[in-house]
Formats: C-alpha cells, sequence, structure tokens
C-alpha cells in the first residue's frame, strides 16, 4: 500500500475512534442525567459535537448497542482488577475477602475516572428497563471471576437456605448499584460525602455486606428449615 494511501487509513481510523469516544462520553452522561429513553440519538449526537444526526446509529446501531458499548469500555478495566483479586484470595473461607471482590473493583475504577464521573448513574438508570437491564446481566454472568465470587460466598455460607441467598443477593446487588451513586452525585453537585474516597467508600460497604449475608434467618413458611444462623 501507498504510504499516502496508509497515512489517509491511518487518519481516519484515529478520527473514527475520537467520533465513537466523543458519542460514548456524551451519551453516557446524557443516559446517567436523563435515562436511556429521555434521550434521543440526536441529542448525543450534537452533545457530542457531531453534525451528522445519524452518526450515533452508525457506529453503533441501535440505542442498546449503544448501551453495551458503554458497559463494556467500564467493565474491561473492572473485570481484570477483579480477576487479581479472585486469584489473591482463592481458597479463603473469610467472607470479607470475598465480598471486597465483589465491591472493590468498580469502587476502585471509579475512583481512576476523576470528577464527575457518570457511570454509576447510568447502570442505575438502565438497571430500571427491563430489557436494558439484561445487558448488564449477560455481561456480569460472561465473568468467570464474578461466578469464583459467587462460589467462594456460597462456601462461607454453607447453612444459609438457597432461596435466603438468593434474596440476599437481590439486597447485595441494590446496594452495589446505588451506593456508590449517592457518591457520585454527591461529588458532581460539589455536596459533603459520608466516606472521604471510594476506596473507604468500598470498605463501609463490604461492612454493610457482611451484616446482610450473616444475620439471622427466621423461619417462615417460604423457609422452613431457616431456623439457625448462618455460620
Amino acid at each position: 500500500m501507498p504510504a499516502k494511501a496508509r497515512t489517509d487509513r491511518n487518519a481516519r481510523t484515529d478520527r473514527n475512534a475520537h467520533t465513537r469516544t466523543t458519542i460514548l462520553d456524551a451519551a453516557e452522561r446524557l443516559f446517567a442525567e436523563h435515562g436511556v429513553h429521555g434521550v434521543s440519538n440526536r441529542q448525543v449526537a450534537d452533545a457530542a459535537g457531531q453534525g451528522n444526526t445519524a452518526v450515533v446509529g452508525y457506529h453503533f446501531g441501535t440505542k442498546a448497542d449503544l448501551v453495551r458499548a458503554i458497559v463494556r469500555r467500564h467493565t474491561t478495566a473492572i473485570e481484570r482488577t477483579r480477576e487479581e483479586m479472585v486469584e489473591q484470595v482463592a481458597g479463603s473461607d473469610d467472607l470479607r475477602d470475598w465480598l471486597a471482590c465483589l465491591v472493590r473493583p468498580a469502587f476502585d475504577h471509579l475512583a481512576t475516572l476523576g470528577s464527575p464521573t457518570w457511570y454509576a448513574r447510568f447502570g442505575a438508570q438502565v438497571m430500571t428497563d427491563p430489557a436494558l437491564r439484561e445487558i448488564l446481566v449477560d455481561e456480569s454472568l460472561s465473568s468467570p471471576a464474578l461466578l469464583r465470587i459467587l462460589d467462594g460466598l456460597h462456601a462461607c455460607l454453607p447453612s444459609l437456605p438457597p432461596a435466603v441467598f438468593r434474596e440476599r443477593g437481590d439486597v447485595a446487588r441494590h446496594l452495589l448499584v446505588h451506593v456508590p451513586v449517592e457518591r457520585e452525585r454527591a461529588l458532581a453537585d460539589g455536596a459533603p460525602t459520608t466516606r472521604a474516597t471510594w476506596a473507604d467508600t468500598a470498605t463501609g460497604l463490604v461492612d454493610v455486606l457482611i451484616g446482610v449475608w450473616l444475620a439471622p434467618v427466621t423461619a417462615t413458611p417460604d423457609h422452613p428449615t431457616a431456623d439457625q444462623e448462618p455460620v
């Protein structure tokens, strides 16, 4: 390939990469502030400084594809940290170790993004939509490290009835979504935060989740065998 053609191709590739990044940045912020369905492709294009309103569809396809692209550009870094943490605690029977693996990677990632960030609020908006929520669920279930964390939690809680384990998993998921949202929003607004850093916030959430998982189980007709505290 002639040098000029190669240079032109590289320049076009760089322009496309820059355009995609500006679109992702704009979409993440707008979706976080207004909800995914409250924002049009035209608004995303305008916020990204693109005069061509078809540019979003050209680069990303459907809105669901755009949401998935935003998720993946964050989960790649989060998964890398999670894998490293899981390797460090492999074989542990300490509940705190596994909960730290669950909580800290996302909080550490948010800390690297500076301020303001939008990803926590974006994730909360996505979780309110059943169809889009499946994107986050699919991405999570494709994580081998996350599956190892769930195995580690099960191993630490052998007497917890399966239905109660699932119930407490639901509670944990809500906290994992909304605790970072509150901190992210406070930082963006210049308001006081409960904890000084993202790392401290993660520590506090791990403490809370230990309380959730180790709380006594009250026997009910639905859980007739749930009459012991987990060990």
